[in-house]
C-alpha cells in the first residue's frame, strides 16, 4: 500500500510508460508498468512535479487507513460483497496476470518479491479456481 501512497509525480515516465517505485516493497527499488488506461486519468490531475499523486482534498498523504476505508467504500459501490483490502488488489493483480499467461518470473519482479515461491502462492489460487470452471458446464 506504501508504494501507491508514495508515488510521487517524479517518478512516472509518461513517455516511457513506466513508474519508478522507490518505497517499494522489502525496501528494494523497481520499475513497474504505466497502463495505458491510467495516463489520461492520471494527467487530469496535472503534474505537479514535486508532490505525490494521491493526496486529499486538503494537499495531505493518505494515511493507510484512509485508504483502507477508500477501498471498502468503492468496492461496496461496485456491488463486490466480499472483503476488499489493498492487498486483495495486489493479490487479483498477480493472479489476473497469472490466469492471463504472463510468466511467473514477469510477475515476480513487478510485485517485488525476493522469493519465487512467495510469487508461487498465487499460482496455487489460479490453479484451485481453474478447477471451479468445470462446475460451471
Amino acid at each position: 500500500m506504501d508504494e501507491a501512497r508514495n508515488i510521487n509525480w517524479q517518478d512516472i515516465d509518461f513517455d516511457r510508460e513506466i513508474i519508478h517505485l522507490k518505497t517499494a516493497k522489502g525496501d528494494r527499488e523497481r520499475v513497474v508498468f504505466l497502463h495505458k488506461k491510467l495516463v489520461d486519468a492520471l494527467r487530469m490531475y496535472g503534474t505537479k512535479e514535486d508532490r505525490q499523486i494521491f493526496v486529499s482534498q486538503r494537499g495531505e498523504s493518505y494515511n493507510k487507513r484512509t485508504i483502507q476505508q477508500i477501498i471498502k467504500s468503492t468496492s461496496k459501490k461496485a456491488g463486490i460483497r466480499k472483503n476488499v483490502t489493498p492487498h486483495t488488489l495486489r493479490h487479483s493483480f498477480a493472479t489476473h496476470l497469472l490466469e492471463s499467461g504472463a510468466d511467473i518470473r514477469y510477475i515476480q519482479q513487478l510485485l517485488g518479491h525476493k522469493d519465487l515461491k512467495t510469487t508461487q502462492i498465487y499460482t496455487h489460487v489460479a490453479n484451485k479456481d481453474i478447477k471451479k470452471l468445470a462446475n460451471l458446464l
